[in-house]
């Protein structure tokens, strides 16, 4: 809508084939569940306006769209059934709006489209029972609720003034808002994008690295195609299972959680090639999830890969065995009792020095995506 200039009242016309035919949220979970996910997050309400809930806000909305159905409530009924944390992602920006883009030029545009944005996040969270975590998006981590959100404009206005943060009187208020959120939701996860910094940082798309404020982090990126929906050549660009396992890894290693994006085809469902990767990577967490989940911040090195610690061990994870077959850790201060692979159990050798631990003669990895050797400490 936004990059092609799509008038809006020709774009609304979409939700007349929006029919959604094939939307199962009990099958979306379980697909999420297989994939070893203890959460999801679904996309309420995008850019463009359009709700998967059922709003009073307006009638831009699922359930008076072709598919006359509220897919949020479906989909928190059956995670809640299934034990999923439930994430529910939405956007205060709206390209229907054009106090968003100029908020001063149309301040009493701008004034609904706040107003839209406190009654929506309002019934999702009355509407549905307990959110888990309120993801909002549309803006940088440098919002700081001043309004005239300056995020995602073509290149080349820059040299309109559109570069510069906003400093006019719309204001987001994203204290009241979140107070607000607190109050109907006590125990949610609030991301940072709203104006307030909320609670756990978000990258996109890129790898940044462990925030150096040490803040809870999570990196969401694509797992198929260059779109955050889908397209029709999603399917033909999945990531495949060594890169999902590599970047995991990367992700855990530094203490972030990682939120892997699919885009459902427009009947509601899911790619079955995507489906298969999210079923691999399940597969793997099944297998090696101790060294994964419930642990904590260890160590990256682009080399040969990083390490995963809980209080009861570290666990090595090795993405490429170094052509010497050794690695070497920092110092640790509790005495290592046994070091095994975790695929076999079987031995692995190591040395443990006052200047660290050094893992020698490691074993190839054959075809697993990943080698991980677990050194129990005492």
């Amino acid at each position: 809508m936004f990059n092609e200039r799509i008038d809006k009242d020709e774009y609304a016309k979409l939700k007349d084939r929006f029919t959604c035919e094939n939307f199962n949220a009990k099958q979306w979970v379980n697909i999420a569940k297989e994939a070893g996910c203890k959460y999801m997050v679904v996309t309420a309400r995008h850019h463009d306006g359009f709700c998967l809930f059922d709003t009073h806000f307006g009638d831009f909305d699922a359930v008076n769209s072709a598919a006359k159905r509220d897919l949020i409530a479906e989909y928190v009924e059956a995670a809640h059934q299934a034990g999923m944390r439930v994430g529910i992602y939405y956007s205060p920006l709206d390209w229907r709006y054009p106090g968003f883009f100029f908020p001063d030029m149309y301040r009493a545009n701008a004034e609904e489209m706040k107003k839209q944005t406190y009654a929506q996040v309002r019934e999702l969270l009355t509407q549905y029972g307990k959110i888990d975590i309120l993801w909002y998006d549309g803006g940088e981590d440098n919002w700081l609720g001043l309004g005239g959100l300056m995020w995602d404009y073509p290149k080349g206005w820059h040299t309109r003034g559109f570069d510069k943060p906003y400093t006019g009187k719309f204001s987001w208020e994203p204290i009241k808002l979140n107070t607000i959120v607190r109050e109907l939701q006590p125990k949610i996860v609030i991301s940072q994008r709203s104006g307030w910094m909320g609670d756990f940082e978000t990258q996109e798309i890129g790898f940044r690295g462990r925030p150096k404020n040490d803040r809870p982090w999570e990196l969401c990126t694509i797992l198929g195609g260059k779109a955050w929906g889908w397209t029709p050549s999603s399917a033909n660009q999945i990531m495949t299972l060594d890169s999902c396992i590599q970047l995991l890894v990367k992700v855990v290693s530094q203490d972030g959680n990682l939120l892997l994006n699919v885009g459902p085809k427009p009947d509601g469902s899911i790619e079955p090639a995507e489906v298969q990767r999210l079923k691999e990577i399940g597969d793997f967490l099944s297998k090696y999830g101790e060294s994964v989940y419930n642990t904590r911040v260890g160590i990256y090195d682009a080399r040969w890969g990083g390490t995963t610690i809980t209080d009861k061990a570290i666990y090595v994870h090795i993405l490429k065995v170094p052509p010497d077959r050794k690695i070497k850790l920092p110092f640790v201060s509790q005495k290592v009792s046994s070091a095994r692979y975790l695929r076999d159990n079987s031995m692995a050798t190591f040395i443990q020095s006052d200047t660290g631990i050094s893992l020698i003669n490691i074993a190839d990895k054959h075809t697993e995506p990943g080698l991980i050797i677990k050194l129990a400490l005492e």
